[in-house]
């Protein structure tokens, strides 16, 4: 479906990234992987990608934190690749506070990789995108970027603006082949996610699996987890023909929570 083409994945070293870069990867699509972890662990992934899919593979690091290296970035995976078909931004980070309580340094490195790293990297692959008339920008949000939740204000905010990014980005590239759209996910089991179980666990002083249940039966009425691997397979149909004419969208994977 995707043979030859060239996809970019931030944050993909694992959790739902790696799961969507395969996902890709197994459509034909090479790769660009991009994230922090343990260095043999990630070239592991990399060469699995390449014998398992048959595609090429590559990890490139940056602080997706800084504009000019966000930049950098896709450039740098533009010259690996030998172009940019499909770009997905999905590196973030979390942290829960009160507002008054917030940390400033942490408001600051959410906005900046959760928002504006979107916005350098879409800005650093349109160019090449338009040249070839042909582009799939898919910006993994949030629930969070529909509804609210509290002690989470630069999450909720950022995926907000992600959310905006996408439909304004959607409407400058109507018609020249690029779209844009947004995944939001509910609960995800990622580390992000498992943190925020543990830490309910340990304040309520219960199981984590009972913490994990109350946490979905809060937001989620399926009462079941969403899937790195269903992610995954959104992404690849929003890179589809089928969806050539969605773009500007959100995408929910998310048990219901936002139908309430």
């Amino acid at each position: 479906m995707l043979t030859g083409k060239h996809a970019v994945i931030t944050g993909s070293t694992s959790g739902i990234g790696l799961a969507i870069a395969r996902e890709l990867a197994s459509n034909g699509a090479n790769v660009v992987i991009n994230g922090f972890g343990d260095a043999e662990a990630i070239e592991k992934e990399r060469v699995n990608l390449e014998l398992e899919f048959d595609i090429k593979a590559y990890y490139i690091n940056a602080d997706l934190t800084q504009a000019g290296a966000t930049r950098d970035f896709i450039n740098a995976s533009v010259q690996a690749l030998g172009g940019i078909d499909i770009l997905v931004n999905n590196a973030g980070i979390q942290h829960t506070d009160l507002i008054e309580d917030f940390p400033i340094e942490r408001w600051d490195a959410i906005i900046a990789l959760n928002l504006s790293a979107v916005f350098h990297g879409t800005a650093a692959a349109l160019p090449h995108m338009k040249k070839q008339s042909w582009g799939r920008i898919i910006n993994i949000a949030s629930a969070h970027g529909l509804v609210g939740s509290a002690n989470k204000s630069a999450y909720v905010a950022a995926k907000h603006g992600v959310v905006g990014l996408t439909k304004v980005t959607a409407l400058e590239n109507a018609g020249n082949g690029v779209t844009c759209n947004a995944i939001c996910p509910g609960w995800v089991r990622t580390p992000l996610v498992e943190k925020q179980i543990e830490a309910l666990a340990q304040k309520q002083g219960g199981s984590i699996e009972d913490a994990a249940r109350e946490m979905l039966a809060e937001k989620q009425p399926t009462l079941q987890f969403v899937t790195p691997k269903q992610l995954g397979g959104a992404a690849v149909f929003l890179a589809s023909e089928a969806a050539d004419q969605m773009t500007g969208t959100t995408l929910s994977l998310d048990g219901g929570w936002t139908a309430r």
